[in-house]
């Protein structure tokens, strides 16, 4: 993933000084012209010509710099997915390991309380004369107290045979308690590590496409942006042009019309990575909350909820379902009827309504498979 992305950052900043030679001033490449002659003594001189307008970059340059974006906000929405599968295992193996703390606080006191009572059997032995019930069974000369006395060894027996046997295994879970923890301890550690480490990954290629897009002119970026918008355009065009939504009517279950609901009321709030809202989100934070607020608690990331939920064929979808995009499960978003998905699209963006087609589907899943109520 480094090499890709290295290949990126410096595919981008090739293209970006290429955008920078072309767009400064004095560079034009037409060749000069013939010198004029001298002006005769006391003629009129032509007034001088204004300098051209600096030439501005051809669209398939700018072309070049829209892939070079992409490229570097997917692989920025690719470490951000991994980032945040660390952060929720970190979440549960900081629950675990609350929880086994307090197994190892309630196993000691466990096993502090049968040490009282194997301290207690033996200070009665003592007072008693230190001789133990076996003892004063075969000393008593009274047949009664000896039928008696035999009674009593056996239940003593029992007793300290069971307790032993509490001593050891109240012992033995606190070595188990102890290890998991330990254990536990070292995997958050390393998903910590890991944490960090697509950090990292994210603020690179979010710095390197932000500094991609600051070299551009103001003409540039607004035909950078029109070029954006015609490139989805024309793949939801092919995309409806499919047929895919021919015979695709499906009515919304009750939680996936609350599910909508949440997410549209989200539209116009920033991306941020990381992000579950209530102030912004990223791409698999606005899916996994929206689908919370309905009632039903789904994976965090967008791999994980292509890898766990139910896959459903794209002319099955109904609104609620999530559409999973790109090889890598890098991007989701949530079907809202019409072939439109809302979704929190990348750093610099907001959440949207978008053509459901204009990026490559890897393909839908659905976080509720109760059946949607009859039209």
């Amino acid at each position: 993933m480094r090499t890709g992305k290295h290949v990126l950052t410096t595919a981008a900043v090739t293209v970006v000084c290429a955008v920078t030679v072309l767009a400064a001033p004095g560079t034009a490449l037409a060749a000069p012209g013939p010198t004029p002659p001298p002006s005769a003594p006391g003629a009129s001189r032509a007034p001088a010509t204004p300098p051209a307008a600096p030439p501005v970059a051809p669209d398939k340059d700018l072309e070049a710099v829209r892939r070079q974006l992409d490229g570097l906000y997917r692989a920025a929405a690719s470490a951000t997915e991994e980032y945040n599968a660390a952060e929720e295992q970190t979440e549960k193996q900081n629950a675990e390991i609350v929880e086994l703390a307090k197994k190892i606080v309630e196993g000691q006191e466990k096993l502090d309380r049968l040490k009282d009572r194997a301290g207690a059997a033996a200070r009665s032995q003592y007072r008693t004369g230190g001789l133990p019930d076996g003892a004063k069974l075969v000393l008593s000369d009274d047949p009664e107290d000896f039928l008696d006395g035999t009674g009593r060894v056996i239940q003593g027996q029992r007793a300290a045979k069971g307790l032993l046997g509490e001593l050891s295994r109240a012992q033995q879970d606190l070595k188990t308690y102890a290890a998991d923890a330990s254990a536990q301890f070292e995997k958050l550690e390393a998903n910590r590590r890991t944490k960090a480490a697509a950090q990292k990954k994210i603020e690179k290629q979010i710095a390197a496409a932000e500094k991609l897009e600051s070299e551009l002119e103001q003409e540039e970026r607004e035909r950078l942006a029109r070029l954006e918008r015609e490139a989805q355009a024309k793949a939801q065009t092919a995309w409806l042009g499919s047929g895919v939504l021919k015979d695709l009517d499906a009515e919304a279950t009750d939680r996936g019309r609350k599910a909508v609901e949440y997410a549209t009321a989200q539209i116009g709030k920033p991306y941020q990575w990381g992000a579950e809202g209530p102030k912004s989100y990223d791409c698999s934070g606005l899916t996994s909350q929206a689908w919370v607020s309905a009632g039903r608690a789904i994976p965090r990331t967008s791999q994980e909820q292509w890898r766990q939920l139910q896959h459903v064929d794209v002319k099955d979808m109904r609104p609620g379902d999530l559409i999973i995009y790109f090889d890598d499960a890098s991007h989701v978003g949530m079907y809202v009827g019409d072939g439109s998905v809302v979704h929190a699209p990348r750093p610099g963006r907001s959440i949207t309504v978008a053509g459901a087609g204009t990026m490559p589907i890897l393909g839908v899943v659905r976080p509720d498979t109760a059946e949607a109520p009859e039209g």
